[in-house]
């Protein structure tokens, strides 16, 4: 029985996880991936921006899991490079 609710269990939290396919709101999140290629940069700039704390907003996902990016997030960041 305890197998089950565990599997019941993940089965809810993937139904949580981002979705870069979201239609609206909350529940869009960008890859790395995604951002890169809107942003026409490759992973190594992107790699570098984060490590001088220059990279827009980003959470990496539990147990050293990939980066995702809320498109708000992305849209401030480039927001505030052109009044730099």
């Amino acid at each position: 029985m305890a197998r089950t609710s565990r599997s019941t269990r993940r089965t809810a939290a993937k139904s949580k996880a981002p979705s870069s396919t979201g239609a609206s709101g909350d529940d869009e999140w960008l890859t790395l991936d995604e951002v890169c290629t809107k942003l026409k940069v490759s992973r190594r700039t992107w790699d570098r921006w984060q490590e001088r704390g220059q990279a827009p907003r980003s959470i990496r996902l539990p147990g050293n899991g990939p980066y995702r990016i809320r498109p708000e997030w992305l849209q401030e960041w480039l927001d505030t490079q052109e009044q730099a």
